[in-house]
């Protein structure tokens, strides 16, 4: 009995060591090996820096993240949800990172995504903390953590503290769809190719409406740029093919930058826990958000369920008399 504690001691001590190691150099600290197995080792903190969360295609900078027309019809104003947020509510401009510019939707589609866009907060998955799907992970706002074996790819996301896997071996597929899909990879010389499918059909590309169906199929490919000794950069790709939703394929490209802090790390965002207010505050017996009152701005907020049981909030905004 001694001597196999003893030995479960120093199993779990070994695994212990083991995964320090292993996420010490997937984070930065210590030696970083430049190849794993022969490959690329992209472990690390990476992170897009640019505007594709808010919109995939070229676009403007614009007053707020919902507009409503002004004055004229062309000068658009901050809609009643984004007034008071003024110049932190607004949205930054962008190139746009699909090739050839515009997403090539089918007519009726093209369509239901101008209709997401003015419905964009009562739609957009990343409001409700729900998993935001490939591509979309790759490039929000937040850092994620690759760890790379020999047999998987491990990465973990800060948003929603959520996760996907890349299999390098052949496995059996989910048995549901999900948010993330079934990630299988392969090694192309020194390019990392993955193919995801078993996507639910509820996921977005961004904050501008812009979306896909349950027949969607991505292909990413992720590829080394520069000396592997000191990869700061990854030209990261996804072609997008949905016959369901658009006429043809297409692509996004972009760089993905290593965070090189010497104490770089994932930081919580358990972003379930900050819309619990938001997706079940109606039914608490008595409301806690009701009014906001400002030095400018007075907010009522008035609860209302949709068909879909999805909370929504409308905003009255009223200017206070000035005496």
């Amino acid at each position: 009995m001694r001597n196999r504690l003893r030995t479960s001691i120093i199993a779990m001590a070994a695994a212990v060591a083991f995964i320090g190691v292993f996420f010490l150099r997937s984070s930065g600290q210590g030696q970083r090996l430049a190849r794993l197995d022969g490959h690329p080792n992209f472990s690390g903190i990476w992170q897009a820096l640019n505007e594709a969360n808010w919109d995939l295609e070229a676009h403007a900078a614009r007053p707020g993240f919902l507009t409503q027309p002004g004055v004229h019809p062309l000068a658009e104003v901050p809609a009643a949800p984004a007034l008071a947020l003024g110049a932190a509510g607004s949205v930054p401009g962008s190139i746009g990172v699909v090739e050839g510019g515009a997403i090539p939707y089918q007519p009726w589609a093209l369509a239901q995504k101008k209709d997401n866009q003015e419905h964009w907060l009562d739609r957009d998955p990343e409001v409700k903390c729900f998993l935001t799907g490939v591509p979309r992970s790759m490039y929000l706002p937040h850092p994620f953590q690759i760890a790379q074996g020999g047999k998987k790819i491990e990465i973990q996301f800060a948003y929603s503290s959520s996760g996907r896997t890349i299999h390098l071996e052949k496995v059996d597929p989910l048995p549901d769809d999900t948010y993330n899909g079934f990630s299988v990879g392969r090694w192309e010389g020194d390019t990392l190719v993955v193919d995801t499918t078993g996507f639910n059909g509820k996921t977005w590309f961004d904050r501008a409406g812009n979306f896909a169906s349950d027949a969607l199929k991505v292909t990413e490919r992720f590829t080394p740029a520069g000396n592997l000794n000191d990869m700061f950069v990854l030209r990261y790709e996804a072609t997008v093919d949905d016959p369901k939703v658009f006429t043809r394929p297409w692509k996004i490209s972009m760089p993905l930058y290593r965070r090189v802090e010497p104490n770089a790390q994932l930081m919580e965002f358990r972003c379930i826990e900050f819309v619990e207010e938001l997706t079940f505050g109606h039914l608490r017996r008595q409301q806690l958000v009701k009014r906001y009152e400002g030095d400018t701005l007075n907010i009522d907020i008035t609860r209302k369920i949709p068909n879909d049981a999805a909370v929504l909030y409308k905003r009255d905004y009223v200017m206070p008399s000035r005496k």
